[in-house]
């Protein structure tokens, strides 16, 4: 399987994300942003802060020249993973439903996190029970996922929740952490499933999470 994983001015995340997918056995590539030319089976927006956040999280990364790629990428059924950033780069592409706002408390929040899988019926999490409880660390000033209220309905009925925080640290509605597409395809979470890939530094349920996708 091999994995592309975009670099963005200001990612930060993109070395962990290659090594986690490494050690599944899969074949990383880092792609420069600029870059219009690749192709691969796993597209991931690794997590940072992509042109420095400015304006908002994800909001200039979206004009970039590899997202064309990404685009024809997902309209042709490939596998999409946003991570954290690249989960926000996902909702201003308007791929996944959706927006993010600042932490309710405004504070920039990085710590250990307590989820909740709420969905299995797709690869991401197919190894999961449904219901099972998780953590996972989080690094995030902007967070605080909103939609509507028929949007939020609509995420439902479809079964695109994928996870849910315990004790919600950011104001997100309906304590949501992580969704995908209708056709399960596209997958976005503020988590880091790419920071918790070695038991020696804590957890490897992350590798579990990411071993999903081969």
């Amino acid at each position: 399987m091999k994995v592309a994983i975009i670099q963005f001015l200001g990612t930060n995340c993109e070395y962990d994300t290659a090594y986690a997918f490494e050690k599944l056995g899969a074949k990383t590539e880092l792609i420069w942003h600029e870059r219009e030319d690749f192709k691969a089976d796993l597209i991931v927006l690794p997590g940072g802060f992509s042109y420095g956040d400015y304006l908002r999280s994800g909001a200039i990364a979206k004009f970039a020249p590899a997202m064309k790629t990404l685009l024809k990428h997902a309209k042709n059924g490939g596998y999409i993973l946003g991570i954290c950033n690249g989960f926000q780069i996902l909702l201003e592409l308007k791929l996944l439903k959706g927006a993010m706002k600042h932490n309710e408390n405004l504070s920039f929040i990085s710590k250990p996190q307590g989820l909740k899988i709420v969905s299995n019926e797709n690869a991401f999490l197919k190894a999961f029970k449904k219901d099972e409880k998780i953590t996972l660390p989080i690094a995030h000033g902007e967070g605080n996922y909103y939609a509507d209220d028929e949007t939020i309905k609509m995420l439902y009925d479809k079964d695109m929740i994928l996870l849910k925080y315990l004790n919600n640290p950011n104001g997100s509605k309906d304590d949501i952490a992580g969704i995908c597409d209708e056709n399960k395809k596209i997958f976005g979470l503020m988590p880091h499933p790419e920071r918790a890939c070695e038991k020696i530094l804590g957890s490897d349920i992350g590798l579990k999470m990411l071993g999903g996708f081969l």
